[in-house]
């Protein structure tokens, strides 16, 4: 790719909302970098679809995001990470980075010194019954014992900043019950929308416990990538960048005023850049 292709943006899509998440941890990485962040709203959940439909929304997903001019994906959402991946590189030719294996394999590399490392992770109950995280961590260690929890409510809470309610703590002492008898020493966030809820997490599970955000091992194998390959913006941004500034486009495919409240819940900015798109058959 030419010099000009570094300054091209990086895009990111999701199913919808939680993928904020992910596009914070790669703007606080990468604060040289600009972004186009796409969220599926009129297509959310991915989790109750089919592998071709999950496939399809993908590849339109990605695709779109390629014709806007991008130079690396990254595919925010856990189920497309689990079941699209191979698709839509073979689809759009660029490189594209899924959340799934840095989380892994950030749980295996944290774990790793220990004489029986265990590791949970939480997730909802689409992605864990994926096993992608459990083949994810297998890739990178055969010894890693993987004890694995659904916890769909999350998602809801997360998006309502319902962070520190009584109810919220009763719904993550039953969530995560049979996974404090597991004793993980690292427990991974499966799910985008859960770093929102990571001080009841960590309470409920316990100070010992390491969480993992996906979204921010993710960042990080993004930065190593674009070093990698050359594919830096050479362009310093002078001061700090506010998340959602003007640098970055956000677009979804419905219901865009709600998507600004909830990124003002999760991100504390709206975005400035915020278009309604229809993405459109390949």
């Amino acid at each position: 790719m030419s010099v000009a292709g570094n300054n091209l943006p990086i895009g990111i899509f999701d199913s919808g909302v939680g993928g904020l998440t992910v596009y914070r941890a790669l703007h606080n990485k990468l604060p040289n970098e600009h972004f186009i962040y796409l969220g599926d709203t009129a297509r959310v959940p991915y989790g109750t679809k089919s592998l071709a439909t999950v496939e399809r929304y993908a590849v339109e997903n990605s695709v779109f995001l390629a014709s806007r001019g991008i130079k690396m994906l990254v595919v925010a959402c856990n189920t497309a990470s689990a079941l699209a991946l191979p698709k839509i590189r073979e689809t759009i030719g660029l490189d594209v980075v899924g959340v799934i294996g840095p989380g892994g394999r950030r749980a295996v590399e944290m774990t790793k010194h220990l004489p029986d490392p265990k590791v949970g992770v939480i997730a909802t109950d689409a992605t864990v019954e994926s096993r992608a995280y459990l083949e994810a961590v297998k890739r990178v260690s055969s010894t890693t014992r993987v004890f694995q929890a659904g916890c769909p409510m999350f998602v809801p809470l997360a998006e309502e900043g319902w962070t520190n309610e009584p109810e919220t703590y009763s719904i993550a002492e039953k969530y995560l019950k049979d996974m404090k008898i597991f004793a993980p020493h690292a427990l991974v966030l499966g799910c985008t929308h859960y770093p929102i809820l990571r001080d009841v997490i960590q309470a409920t599970i316990g100070e010992n416990v390491q969480l993992i955000d996906s979204g921010e091992a993710t960042a990080d194998e993004v930065a190593a990538l674009l070093r990698e390959k050359g594919l830096e913006n050479p362009n310093e941004v002078s001061g700090r960048r506010s998340l959602c500034d003007d640098l970055d486009n956000f677009y979804v495919t419905d219901a865009a005023e709600r998507f600004g409240r909830v990124a003002e819940r999760f991100l504390g900015a709206k975005p400035s850049k915020l278009e309604a798109i229809e993405v459109l058959p390949v």
